[in-house]
């Protein structure tokens, strides 16, 4: 959707974007909103990133890698009127967890008829599903309101860290003695462990896994993966907490929404202009160069790539400390996932869901236990793909028909785990199709007549995704969601408010607090910072202006 304007190289801007995935898109989208010159720079001939919607097979549009709507603050897209811009985001609810005995466990939207089916299985979990929602819930309200605050600095002595340092305590104390340490527990339990103080069934316990392990190098029973629940807990679809969606035409109508509101802020875009490096000039930033000979200049500069490829590709090793450098090198950014996009020429039968269950609209899962999805980790860790891998599969044309031709539907089929790396070499075709394979295979168990409607498959390896869309390792968090990583710690100690090491250079990915997910927040807060080092205080909080 977006075009190379008539842009003459060393023109000078305010500031420049590198990257137009959505936290790019939406720093400089506030930018702009703020009256700012703003040029977005972009490698492919198209916006997003990795929320994309793409026609890889004629007549079939694919969310080939971002594939749902749940994380993207409601307050962004408030403010950027997305609506006004063409988005929408269509609530889907609910899903299934099918075992080899042919039982489900419906994951039902409704809370009551959740518990009830948690009861059919386990009379105890039943019960034990309205303390752990409540739980649940609770640790999200806490961490909610965080996701738009830059996180401060505990060593500084600055008023505006100290200031947050006294505001995140009173929040923290808001909770009670208990909670408090509850709270404290939770962020560096297993996944594995913390649905152990809840539930019996392991069914059960490992449907809800899923949460903790989808997108990290962890599997259920590692340190921190309850965390990683709550990070996909926290969606926003009409102010339901948790709720999920579909975007409709795809992932990319949100990148076409936010790309649209950066040009009627007068923002401008380029294309197929990949950025090679920083320009620096006595410790401050002063453009950037790009690969085609091209050089834009401006005294501001945000990268939306993830911080090690930011720092280890974008800069002459010479602009930055040695220490910063092997920092850099070292933060943690494991490929775990991959993905499969399937054109169908109809719609797949699951003889366990029986006819026109409205389970088929949510997210389907084909599982049995704790110990499979820690096998499945044990693989990955062995250097190789899952042999049973855990699957979170999608019909999403069952929903938006605008995806596909008229009774033909796109299945989505996200993959977990799959290394970025075969045994320390790279991929090769005849090991995409293997792995394609074990995929379909066994989605197959479940569904007799599946590979028989099978028009067209993508196959999305970690090596694939990072050369398409720049994310080191296809990680789709842009580095670890690790408590070393959290917070104050992400991306590095000391450089966790979105500022780089260079005067001028800033960062807005995934990679920066709050994390990852098409949530937009990093991207909105990089803005706020930008512009309150620019003294334009009309995106900076009160209070928040000339500490």
């Amino acid at each position: 959707m977006s075009e190379n304007p008539a842009i003459v190289p060393d023109k000078n801007y305010d500031a420049i974007v590198v990257g137009a995935g959505h936290n790019g898109l939406t720093t400089a989208t506030y930018l702009a909103r703020s009256g700012l010159k703003v040029l977005l720079l972009e490698k492919n001939s198209w916006i997003g990133g990795a929320a994309v919607s793409r026609e890889i097979e004629k007549g079939w549009t694919y969310s080939n890698c971002s594939y749902v709507c749940s994380l993207l603050r409601p307050e962004i897209f408030r403010d950027l009127e997305l609506a006004r811009h063409g988005l929408q985001v269509v609530p889907y609810g609910g899903g299934v967890t099918i075992t080899s005995k042919g039982d489900i466990l419906g994951g039902y939207a409704d809370h009551e008829l959740k518990r009830r089916e948690y009861a059919r299985h386990n009379a105890h979990d039943g019960d034990a599903y309205d303390r752990y929602s409540t739980e649940v819930m609770r640790q999200c309200k806490f961490i909610r309101p965080l996701l738009l605050r830059t996180p401060p600095d505990p060593t500084s002595l600055r008023p505006r860290d100290i200031k947050e340092m006294i505001f995140l305590s009173k929040e923290f104390k808001k909770l009670g003695e208990q909670v408090i340490y509850d709270t404290i527990r939770f962020y560096s339990m297993s996944i594995a462990d913390y649905l152990g103080e809840f539930f019996e069934s392991d069914l059960i316990k490992a449907a809800l896994s899923g949460s903790g392990i989808i997108g990290t190098a962890l599997g259920p029973c590692s340190p921190g993966t309850a965390y990683v629940l709550l990070h996909h807990y926290m969606g926003d679809v009409d102010g339901s907490i948790g709720a999920w969606g579909f975007a409709r035409g795809g992932m990319g109508a949100v990148s076409k929404a936010l790309g649209s509101a950066f040009k009627a802020y007068g923002g401008e875009i380029v294309t197929d202009a990949d950025v090679k490096q920083v320009l620096v000039s006595g410790n401050r930033v002063v453009g950037v160069a790009c690969a085609n000979g091209n050089e834009y200049r401006a005294r501001t500069v945000v990268s939306n790539l993830d911080p090690k490829r930011t720092f280890t590709k974008l800069f002459d090793p010479k602009d930055l400390k040695p220490e910063f450098v092997k920092r850099a090198k070292n933060f943690k950014i494991r490929g775990s996932s991959g993905k499969l996009n399937i054109a169908l020429d109809g719609l797949p039968d699951f003889p366990a869901l029986g006819k026109d269950n409205p389970l088929r609209f949510g997210d389907m899962h084909f599982l049995e236990s704790l110990a499979q999805v820690e096998r499945a980790y044990d693989d990955w860790k062995n250097g190789t793909w899952s042999k049973e891998p855990y699957l979170d599969l999608l019909i999403p044309s069952m929903t938006d028909p605008t995806m596909t031709p008229a009774g033909k539907h796109w299945m989505s089929v996200f993959v977990q785990y799959v290394p970025s790396t075969i045994h320390g070499r790279p991929w090769t075709d005849e090991d995409r199709d293997a792995w394609k394979n074990t995929v379909l295979d066994q989605i197959a168990r479940y569904s007799p007549n599946f590979k028989s409607l099978i028009r067209h498959v993508e196959a999305r390896t970690p090596d694939v995704i990072e050369n398409e869309t720049g994310l080191t390792e296809g990680n789709i968090f842009q580095g670890d969601l690790s408590l070393d990583q959290m917070l104050f710690n992400r991306p590095f100690p000391g450089y966790a408010q979105y500022r780089g090491p260079t005067r001028g250079f800033y960062m807005c990915g995934s990679g920066t607090h709050p994390g990852g997910g098409v949530m937009a927040a990093p991207g909105a807060n990089a803005a706020r910072e930008i512009l309150h080092d620019l003294r334009r205080p009309n995106l900076v909080p009160e209070g928040w202006r000339d500490d």
